[in-house]
Formats: C-alpha cells, structure tokens, sequence
C-alpha cells in the first residue's frame, strides 16, 4: 500500500519572515520581556524576523473567548504573500476549539512550514490532514528564548529541518539536558543560565531490524482530546508512520500513557506502524521511567508487535533543548546500529 504524499513547504533561509501566533493560550502578553528576546534570538541566530499576528497579542481573555480570531491568525499567516512561516509562541490547552474554524484548503494551497509543539499539536495534523508537512519542535517563549541564549543543539535541529537544503540526517541525543523553570516574567533573569544536567543518551526499548516511515506524533494528553473529531487523522494517515509521542508537564502516569497506548491498539494504530519514538518524560523519576518502559512493551505484546523498534528518552517535547522533527518526513529506525535517520 502506497504510503501517504506531503507538500514539503519552503526553506526559511535568513531573511525569512515569520509570523508568531497564539493558536492556544494568550499568555504571552503577561511576559512581554520573555517574547522580545524570543524574537531578538531568532533574529541574531537564524535570521529571522518574528512578526506577530493580528490577534497574537491581544490578551489571554480575548483568546479565550474568540478561538476563531486564533484561527483567522492561522490564516492570515498563510496567505501573506510576504510571510514566510508560522511559529507557536507558546502551548495551552484548548486549541482544539479552532477545529470548526479551520480551512485545510489554504494550507494545501499556501504550504509555509509551521513550528511549535505540545498544544500545537492540533495545528501540526491539520498540516499532516491538508497533506503538507509541519515541524514539531520549539516555541518562541520555550527553547528559542532561551536564557541566555538559544542553545547549539536546537540550532542545529532547526538549521536542518527548515533551513539547510533538505537532505537526510542523523538525529543524536543532546549532550545535555534540562527540566529547571525559571519565573519569565523577571526580565533579570533572561541573560542568566539555567542548570542542564549531561545528557544520558537514548534507550532502544526493542527491535532489532531496520524500520522506516513517515513520521506523525505530538503531545499524547492532546491526541486524546482530538481522538474521535474532524481533527482526529484518518487510518491511512497513521498506517505505516513512525510515531513520534511526548508527554507534557502535567507528568501522566505510566498507566495512563500505557491506556492511551492501548486505544491506539485497538484503533489499528500500532498494527500498522513502524516504529515508535518516545520523548524524555517530564517530571518522572527513574522509577516511573522503568514502568512506562514495562507498559510499552507490554501494550506492544498484547497488539502483536513485540519486534517493532522502539526508543526512548528521544529529546523532543516538554524538556529542553528539543529536537525539531519534520512530521510528514521519513524516518528510519535502526536499532543495531543506534541510529536514527530523517528525512526534512
């Protein structure tokens, strides 16, 4: 069966024009510091101009109440002819209420690579669903403003997925990592750096041949709430992709992420898959590590698949610095030889 077809949409070299939105929570206006240096470190690291939309600024109250001027943001940045891409200013939890707003057709129409993670999850598959690729990885307020500056790591992920000329590339584990929080909105602490602990490398929880797919995923609390609406990709979307799933700062419990786990199962999700990538957990001890881990493996017999690779502890999602993954892009899985390929 052929496997799904994605518009790929164009590089963002320096000088590109990208518009920032809030497609979840209107947060940003109570940190105002935390969003010019967001904005100023794109532009001194990458080169390029962050441009807010209309109604990106406009107050977390006024988002609340008008999912629709969220959506009209969406749209405004599609079909400016003079803007580039789109970037998430920063997660929430209720952009699913733009789904009755949303017009997959002028994102078939007007490809422009869109960024952002955790809620930005409805926003990536409305990509996935119009048939053009979206990029899972930082937002304004999260890695890209950066204390102190955006770290080499995530860098070097965005140069590759929306910059450099695409062409296929080895994803590594960061030589660091971090889950520290720091008050945003002290503007005196923007330049001082937060503590990273050394990084710890992936775990290859089974498998042992190659595997490739095209790559679909995001924030698993967020799959939840899209599960059974328009916004919900159809059986040939998922069948043969490597999932790419994280979790976010409200810390599920392994049991939790073992039943989400399970009604993808019982979808046919996991029957048709190749492969598994599962983000570093935010928030879990060693503890809790180890019994995510047993309750994968152990959804994963129950479906039948116990040979398909999976690894773990993948630096995407709610820690930092995160990898930026180009869903709709392939991947290819190698468990003897460590190695994970993407395809931007």
């Amino acid at each position: 069966m052929n496997a799904p077809a994605f518009l790929r949409p164009p590089r963002l070299p320096p000088g590109s024009r990208v518009a920032a939105l809030s497609l979840s929570s209107g947060f940003v206006t109570e940190v105002m510091g935390r969003y010019h240096a967001g904005a100023a470190q794109v532009a001194g690291a990458l080169g390029w101009e962050v441009v807010p939309a209309p109604n990106a600024l406009r107050g977390p109250e006024y988002l609340y109440a008008h999912p629709e001027a969220r959506a009209d943001d969406l749209h405004w940045a599609l079909t400016q002819p003079d803007i580039h891409g789109l970037l998430s200013i920063i997660g929430g939890d209720d952009s699913v209420r733009l789904l009755p707003h949303l017009r997959p057709d002028l994102v078939r129409a007007h490809p422009k690579a869109f960024l952002g993670f955790s809620d930005s999850t409805v926003t990536l598959l409305h990509f996935l669903r119009a048939g053009v690729m979206a990029y899972h990885g930082p937002a304004l307020l999260t890695d890209l403003a950066e204390n102190a500056g955006i770290r080499p790591f995530v860098l070097d992920g965005l140069r590759r997925a929306l910059v450099q000329e695409p062409r296929p590339f080895d994803l590594s584990p960061a030589p660091e990592w971090t889950q520290a929080t720091v008050p945003w909105e002290d503007v005196a602490l923007q330049e001082t750096p937060r503590s990273f602990l050394p990084g710890d490398g992936w775990v290859w929880l089974q498998g042992a041949a190659p595997a490739e797919g095209h790559l679909v995923g995001g924030c698993l609390e967020v799959l939840d709430m899209l599960c059974g609406t328009p916004g919900w990709p159809a059986p040939e979307l998922w069948r043969g992709a490597v999932l790419a799933l994280e979790t976010s700062e409200d810390v599920p419990a392994p049991t939790q992420v073992g039943y989400w786990l399970r009604n993808y199962a019982a979808q046919g999700i996991l029957a048709g898959a190749a492969g598994l990538m599962l983000a570093r957990p935010r928030g879990y001890s060693a503890e809790m590590k180890a019994e995510l881990y047993a309750w994968v493996r152990r959804v994963l017999a129950e479906a039948g698949r116990p040979e398909l690779p999976v690894v773990a502890d993948v630096d995407f999602g709610h820690t930092s610095p995160q990898l930026t993954l180009p869903l709709g892009g392939r991947a290819r899985l190698d468990p003897g030889a460590g190695r994970v390929t993407v395809w931007p």
